[in-house]
């Protein structure tokens, strides 16, 4: 395999690449807007979005991105790089104050809906499915139009379902550590299901890559096979570094919520312990924390 990638060329496709290089500069743009003020974004969360971009356009300008022309597998990694990690960099690379604007407009603050966890799951699933029925998979690497559109659906869609775990918009009240664990599985399983259907489905889906597969040596159902045990393996690597983060970060919350009612038992501020547990699940656990330094005269405590 590592012959056949290096034998490829690297590949120049605008419609590909056109809405990463916009997406960059109007971040870029807010972010120079927000600067040297208190929503300043942060230099990692900007790191991250950078990353997540370059690694997008990377990706769909290499010679994977030719080889996916020819081989189900290298199109399998292909979409596993820019839907899960490309999506998930540009998450962490968002920030409330930065997407302000954005959702200052009607039509786009209605579609806040999606990223509720019982709507983007389903979403998500049905972009992943629909994307693999084969009338439209061999449609994708047909025209280069659809191609592009199956690309940007899948790094919205992968985006949207991050965005319950790791994005800035607030979630609903019950979805907490054991439901964020649920989700994390519900992830897993929807990717896995599919994975195993490439793997022991019976016989080739699509025989749009006869012609590369013959080239490369590789029969129809192995291309296959090496696709589903690419995408088990990625899914579960991903599922195991999910659930690490996942542990951590309820240990730091439960520590950050018993410090700020220690400070707050000390200071003679009432504080109870279900407002400090949204203030940490919000990220405000540093402004609750400064006005229960500054006393019972300071305001009231800040709400989730």
């Amino acid at each position: 395999m590592t012959g056949t990638l290096a034998a490829a060329t690297f590949e120049f496709a605008p419609l590909q690449i056109a809405p990463g290089l916009a997406s960059a500069g109007l971040y870029a743009r807010r972010c120079a807007t927000l600067a040297g003020t208190p929503r300043a974004v942060p230099r990692e969360r900007q790191v991250a979005f950078y990353a997540g971009v370059a690694v997008i356009l990377t990706v769909l300008v290499s010679p994977l991105a030719g080889l996916s022309d020819e081989l189900f597998w290298a199109h399998m990694v292909e979409h596993l790089v820019i839907a899960d990690l490309g999506a998930l960099l540009i998450v962490l690379g968002l920030t409330g104050p930065l997407l302000a604007p954005v959702l200052r407009i009607p039509v786009f603050d209605r579609l806040r809906v999606l990223a509720h966890p019982l709507v983007a799951l389903p979403l998500w699933a049905i972009d992943l499915y629909a994307w693999h029925v084969p009338v439209l998979h061999v449609a994708a690497v047909h025209h280069d139009g659809l191609h592009a559109l199956q690309h940007l659906c899948f790094i919205f869609f992968g985006a949207n379902v991050w965005m319950c775990l790791f994005g800035p918009l607030p979630m609903p009240s019950w979805f907490g550590t054991g439901w964020k664990a649920g989700y994390i599985l519900g992830v897993r399983l929807v990717g896995a299901a599919l994975a195993n259907a490439l793997l022991f489905g019976g016989g080739a889906f699509y025989h749009v890559y006869a012609a590369g597969e013959a080239a490369h040596g590789i029969s129809a159902e192995g291309d296959q096979v090496v696709a589903g045990s690419v995408m088990m393996v990625e899914e579960s690597l991903l599922t195991i570094g999910l659930f690490c983060w996942l542990f951590l970060r309820a240990a730091r919350q439960s520590d950050e919520r018993q410090e700020l009612l220690d400070l707050a038992a000390a200071r003679g501020v009432d504080l109870t312990p279900e407002r400090a547990a949204r203030a940490v699940a919000a990220g405000r656990a540093g402004e609750l924390r400064a006005r229960i330094e500054r006393g019972p005269g300071a305001g009231p405590t800040p709400q989730a």
